[in-house]
């Protein structure tokens, strides 16, 4: 009996997440390819018309890094430290190859790094994708042309031509994986959320090891089982945003719901990033594929031309987060940012101001030190500013 058969719904879910590889390997052994690939810019699409699963890069932060330090500085995002620490211990053998994308100077770094550890014989397969970092109408030439690139590599390597209407067929899976998301997501608007944040994390983090097709049956299931049951929770509790590098781990929600309070909304790289839009079905797919990979995907590493103040290019670039903080009714946010994620971190001042000054919402601004050692200090932290939180509650 394979593992997909021994457990659903929210039960599964947390199996895939706290043993990454189960599924994978089950699949492997069936013959299927594994592909490794960083960030959510990565357009998975082009791996499910050829029949791959891709397998998201993850760090660990109850992993101390004792070996990633060879290679790269201590200064260096400690999420990207920690992945390479990883696949240096062998968690990360059951690739058949991997996908490196231009999304910051770490993940850069560790693509040259990670396959000269590997070298070349360990894997079938490596690619590398140029996306720019400013969105014109000549970048999104270029990125178009770049997935090109990738898709005849993946031609190469797997022997099967990627016809448009393999790739239409993959945006409408992939599209049909980001409605269900974002239904699951709607469900924790309710006071009480019907799904905690942690449950949201394990779901999101479960669909990054599994064909999308799997993880659509998974997502149905988790909603038919979330919407049945009774309420799990009290109500009343405050209601957090929480905006950052990605959520790997279910710490920080935990956290929040152990003191009292419900993260009901993320913006984060392993979260709503991944699946807040649609891609545009194009009369050439790779049209509408660059497009949203480039375009749609908020994260600092873009850059988009504004006219106008400061101030106007603040309530442009984060008018998103007022949209989410009225819909999912949010109290609060915590700033999870990765130490030395330098894109996230000189954001952070603006996001700030903008929900302080624009929305009147207390902010917790954590620098995330990818570290499960400082989860005493955190729990403090995080009590403390959900007490503020109440304070501001009662006083409106």
């Amino acid at each position: 009996m394979s593992v997909k058969e021994m457990q659903k719904g929210l039960a599964y879910a947390s199996q895939i997440t706290s043993d990454r590889e189960l599924r994978a390997r089950e699949l492997k052994a069936s013959g299927t390819q594994i592909i490794g690939y960083f960030c959510c810019s990565v357009p998975l699409e082009f791996f499910t018309a050829v029949g791959i699963v891709p397998y998201r890069i993850l760090g660990n932060i109850h992993e101390p890094i004792s070996r990633a330090d060879a290679y790269l500085e201590t200064s260096m995002c400690a999420f990207v430290r920690s992945c390479l620490d990883l696949s240096l211990k062998g968690k990360y053998d059951l690739l058949d190859g991997m996908v490196g994308i231009h999304a910051c100077d770490s993940i850069q770094r560790v693509y040259d790094v990670w396959n000269y550890c590997h070298r070349s014989d360990n894997y079938k397969y490596t690619h590398f994708i140029d996306m720019p970092h400013v969105v014109r109408p000549a970048s999104i030439i270029f990125f178009k042309k770049q997935l090109g690139f990738f898709k005849k590599s993946l031609e190469v390597y797997t022997g099967k031509a990627i016809s448009d209407a393999d790739l239409v067929k993959a945006i409408q899976l992939h599209n049909e994986n980001r409605k269900l998301l974002r239904r699951l997501y709607d469900l924790r608007k309710n006071d009480p959320p019907l799904l905690s944040g942690s449950e949201a994390v394990e779901v999101t983090l479960a669909g990054m090891s599994l064909p999308v097709q799997e993880y659509n049956k998974l997502l149905e299931e988790v909603i038919a089982e979330v919407v049945g049951r009774k309420p799990q929770w009290p109500t009343g509790g405050s209601r957090i945003l929480v905006y950052g590098t990605l959520m790997d781990d279910t710490t920080l929600t935990e956290l929040v719901e152990s003191a009292g309070g419900h993260v009901v909304i993320d913006d984060s790289c392993t979260g709503s990033r991944t699946f807040w839009h649609d891609v545009q079905i194009t009369a050439d797919p790779l049209d509408g594929l660059a497009k949203h990979y480039l375009d749609d995907i908020p994260c600092p590493r873009t850059y988009r031309d504004f006219e106008g103040s400061h101030r106007d290019d603040i309530e442009a670039r984060f008018r998103y987060l007022g949209e989410l903080a009225k819909d999912f009714g949010v109290d609060g946010a915590i700033l999870s940012i990765v130490r030395f994620c330098d894109l996230k971190e000189c954001d952070a001042p603006d996001i700030r101001d903008y929900l302080q000054g624009k929305l009147g919402l207390p902010v917790l601004h954590l620098g995330d030190a990818y570290d499960s050692t400082a989860s005493g200090q955190l729990k403090t932290r995080v009590q403390a500013f959900l007490e503020m939180t109440e304070m501001s509650r009662g006083s409106n």
